[in-house]
């Protein structure tokens, strides 16, 4: 098999120009989506921006959205539990595990749909029949209290939080809830060895389900930096006023898409098909820079006084590896930590 890498290409991305050649659109029916006039989605998607989602799709198309949120982890096990089950209560998921989307694409539990501007989401976060597409770009980093962590004393890059100085100080997301978290500590492993995570372990690192959570403890002061979580978050609360600073280490932070496949068999497949055309549109991807957070099209401007991703360190991730470790990823993450 193809090893499976997210590097979104800079060069692309610098010229403004696209991966990848146009597609055919594929059609969606708004006359048969509005008289289903609902649909579930399970998504992993931040609270505050999934309800934008949901308020503005209702008020576009007077479509009601029944929102199950959680952590990715745990939306996909909801999902594969009533998959066992033989019913099918989802119409659309979004969580932040490509390599999940990838291996329920290849069991054909999706449904292949590319929707207007699909040539924009780069060919990296989708598949090329649509049957996941990325909804955001989710960027994984360390972020701190800058009020209480001076310049000299902040990490370089990953390996510096492994410093004794840091003990106590430091919060991190649990993988078996995060999805995200599986990526960043698959990768972190494979590159680095447990012992990454051992050290921390030793280093009085606090786990929470969250990135929500790890950004409470920050707020609260509890704990002053947190490794391996999502940006948005920590943008989100900057933009706030409260003093919390996003550092990106000099050896790479991850770019991790979230993809949204519309279900086979699903109770609302039109109005599904809509939603996911929805998830894409220009309005709903300018709310995550707006947030703080990264767009899924290459025609959307990064979020105000961040960084592009040409000008980032990327780290590679293997999709193949993560899809075939990802029990043994959690497994052993949570050995080191209980």
């Amino acid at each position: 098999m193809v090893q499976r890498t997210l590097v979104l290409a800079a060069a692309v991305i610098a010229a403004g120009g696209f991966v990848g050649s146009a597609y055919a659109q594929d059609a969606v029916d708004v006359d048969a989506a509005k008289k289903e006039g609902r649909l579930v989605w399970y998504t992993s998607t931040p609270i505050a921006i999934g309800q934008k989602i949901v308020d503005m799709f209702e008020k576009e198309y007077g479509i009601k959205v029944e929102m199950f949120r959680s952590g990715g982890s745990a939306i996909l096990r909801r999902f594969h539990q009533e998959m066992d089950a033989g019913r099918v209560a989802a119409d659309v998921m979004t969580t932040s595990d490509p390599a999940a989307a990838a291996a329920m694409t290849r069991k054909g539990l999706f449904v292949a749909f590319r929707p207007k501007d699909f040539e924009q989401i780069p060919e990296a976060a989708k598949d090329p029949q649509g049957h996941y597409i990325a909804q955001r770009l989710n960027l994984m980093t360390i972020y701190l209290r800058e009020d209480k962590v001076p310049p000299a004393d902040e990490p370089k890059n990953w390996s510096d939080v492994l410093d004794p100085k840091y003990k106590g100080k430091l919060v991190t997301t649990d993988p078996s809830f995060t999805s995200l978290q599986v990526s960043v500590v698959g990768m972190m492993s494979k590159n680095r060895g447990w012992s990454f995570f051992e050290k921390l372990r030793a280093n009085d690192t606090m786990v929470v389900q969250s990135n929500q959570q790890a950004t409470d403890m920050l707020k609260r002061g509890e704990r002053l930096i947190a490794v391996g979580a999502l940006d948005s978050y920590a943008a989100d609360e900057r933009m706030k006023g409260h003093p919390i600073k996003t550092l990106y280490p000099a050896d790479g932070v991850f770019v991790i898409p979230s993809p949204t496949s519309i279900i086979k068999g699903s109770p609302n497949p039109n109005a599904a098909r809509l939603f996911a055309a929805f998830m894409i549109s220009p309005p709903v991807q300018k709310l995550f820079p707006a947030g703080g957070g990264y767009a899924a099209r290459l025609d959307v401007e990064p979020p105000a006084g961040a960084p592009s991703l040409k000008d980032m360190k990327i780290v590679p991730i293997d999709y193949d590896y993560i899809e075939k470790e990802s029990g043994r990823i959690k497994r052993r993450f949570n050995e080191i930590f209980q």
